[in-house]
């Protein structure tokens, strides 16, 4: 059953390899993903899926299913297609949404025969507001059995973790006067956020390693000879796990406060996106997953250990039912994400080889927990423990 998904995927890679060119060729920030969305839910539809739009009122979210009509695990495959400003798809997710449509084609093809279902999640915008996060909140994966997707890069690596995050924004009110006839009737807002950075460095000296803290200045006054009476500066704050986050950004917080008190100035403070949860990797599934790429043809030796690489809205779904995040190479080049060389060669045919290949291991591992009710035991088994 697995070379009949796999041929699957080869009948129809020459359109996955369309659609991949064609989001990558238009990129659209997130929430705007208009185009990719289109192109997605039409070759889901075209393959017999149910698709159901405008998500938690969010354009250009989706879900499409397929059922078996036999009872069995659900799938999900989580497709991410929003760009980067100024970079385009400098992150590949022209190729992660290929890979999950790739990958849901390929395991409909054998899933009348052994049950199931199969969702496909559109989830807009994972570089800002990410919609995994309300789609969790809202219960949409509470009843999902596995989560899978992967993502492009210059090297394979297995699931491993990612940081949780907070994005706060810090504005300053103050008073405006001339800053040379009459500077002592002026509040100045700027200087409160410049007191905010220098406290934060210090804090960074008393930070656990693996806590992360940056940030810039969006609005610090107009002019130079007038005292600005509004500043204002946007922070990630990071870290390895939820609750050393929050006990970061309370630190955060009060360095803002402190600033506001020094300078007399009136500050408010709020969550510019959304809150990042750190990845909980399914030690069973990630496994599985590996195995496959080995079935396939990659070298063992040639798939690294996980490592962190920022963070992800996937983290907030591994709360909810298992998940894994491999990395997988479709480049031979080492560029870093988020640059435009990584950009450049993700768009030419070694790239769009990775991302089938990717696909039919997302495929493949699918099938092997859908048919095997022992790894799926463990699957559950090692979720409920971590959870």
């Amino acid at each position: 059953m697995k070379k009949q998904l796999f041929n699957a995927i080869n009948e129809n890679a020459d359109t996955l390899k369309r659609i991949a060119l064609y989001i990558g060729e238009h990129p659209e920030l997130g929430n705007e993903e208009v185009l990719a969305c289109a192109e997605l839910t039409g070759e889901l539809k075209r393959q017999g899926f149910r698709v159901e739009t405008d998500i938690l009122g969010l354009p250009t979210a989706f879900i499409a299913t397929y059922e078996s009509g036999k009872p069995g695990p659900i799938v999900a495959f989580l497709c991410e297609y929003d760009a980067l400003p100024g970079l385009g798809h400098a992150c590949g997710h022209h190729l992660i949404c290929t890979m999950g449509l790739g990958a849901a084609i390929g395991l409909k093809s054998v899933l009348d025969g052994i049950g199931g279902a199969i969702r496909v999640y559109g989830t807009p915008a994972e570089e800002t507001k990410g919609a995994k996060v309300p789609m969790s909140e809202a219960g949409l994966f509470d009843d999902v059995d596995i989560a899978l997707m992967a993502h492009p890069f210059h090297r394979f690596e297995k699931s491993g973790s990612s940081l949780a995050m907070d994005a706060l924004q810090f504005e300053y009110f103050g008073k405006s006067a001339h800053a040379a006839a009459n500077p002592q009737d002026g509040v100045n807002a700027l200087d409160a956020v410049l007191m905010l950075f220098n406290s934060l460095n210090a804090l960074r000296q008393q930070l656990a390693s693996h806590a992360r803290i940056h940030g810039v200045i969006t609005a610090g006054g107009e002019a130079p000879n007038i005292i600005p009476e509004y500043a204002s500066a946007k922070f990630y704050v990071r870290s390895a796990n939820r609750p050393y986050t929050d006990e970061t950004v309370r630190k955060v917080i009060r360095c803002a406060e402190g600033a506001a008190l020094q300078t007399g100035c009136t500050l408010a403070t709020s969550n510019y996106e959304y809150s990042y949860d750190e990845l909980s990797t399914n030690g069973p599934l990630s496994e599985a997953f590996t195995a496959n790429l080995v079935g396939l043809g990659v070298a063992a030796e040639r798939i690294y250990d996980g490592q962190d690489h920022g963070s992800l809205d996937l983290g907030n779904v591994s709360r909810r039912c298992p998940s894994i995040h491999p990395f997988v190479q479709v480049i031979d080049e080492t560029h870093m994400l988020h640059t435009p060389e990584f950009r450049d060669f993700a768009m030419t045919e070694r790239a769009l080889d990775g991302m089938i290949l990717s696909a039919k291991a997302l495929a493949a591992t699918a099938y092997d927990v859908i048919s095997d009710t022992v790894l799926l035991q463990n699957i559950k088994s090692a979720f409920r423990a971590t959870k």
